[in-house]
């Protein structure tokens, strides 16, 4: 029995397989927006005016209006890019949002306040993996990891993304 697993193992690595890996191939159509719609807990890829997928998502533990300074607990709302990813983040997967922009910033500045920052769409923090959950995040939208696993995959660095209330 020893024997045959070995041989599949090396099968599968001779052949470039590695169904344990979170880092997923996609060869489709281009994603060329994310769309979030905070009211329904959805996120959208798009291609033009197709959804591509279509996904539940998980907000800030205070969903309701946009993200005023840190600690609010609110996802912001607006029209942001897609600029960084973290393939070793604590939640799985990470795709970072380039959120807060200027008038973020100024928002902030004018209450005497931070506007924050690191907002990211991720997978569930270790401790809930792929359990399901209610709004949670300081801020973030948060999908299961094998959903993230597609999204990292799909989306590059540059997409832009909305987020509606």
């Amino acid at each position: 029995m020893q024997a045959f697993i070995r041989i599949i193992v090396v099968l599968a690595l001779a052949l470039g397989i590695n169904a344990c890996s979170k880092f997923k191939r996609y060869d489709g159509p281009e994603v060329t927006r994310v769309v979030i719609l905070k009211s329904t807990r959805r996120m959208y890829l798009m291609h033009g005016e197709e959804a591509l997928k279509v996904y539940e998502v998980d907000l800030g533990f205070a969903p309701d209006g946009h993200k005023e300074f840190e600690g609010d607990g609110r996802t912001p709302e607006g029209s942001y890019l897609i600029d960084r990813r973290n393939p070793r983040s604590d939640f799985h997967l990470s795709l970072g949002i380039n959120y807060p922009n200027e008038a973020d910033i100024e928002n902030a500045r004018k209450a005497g306040k931070s506007p924050g920052g690191d907002i990211f769409i991720h997978g569930g923090p270790r401790l809930f993996r792929d359990k399901k959950r209610d709004d949670w995040t300081a801020g973030c939208i948060s999908v299961s990891n094998k959903e993230i696993e597609e999204i990292y995959a799909m989306v590059r660095d540059g997409t832009p993304i909305d987020i509606f209330p």
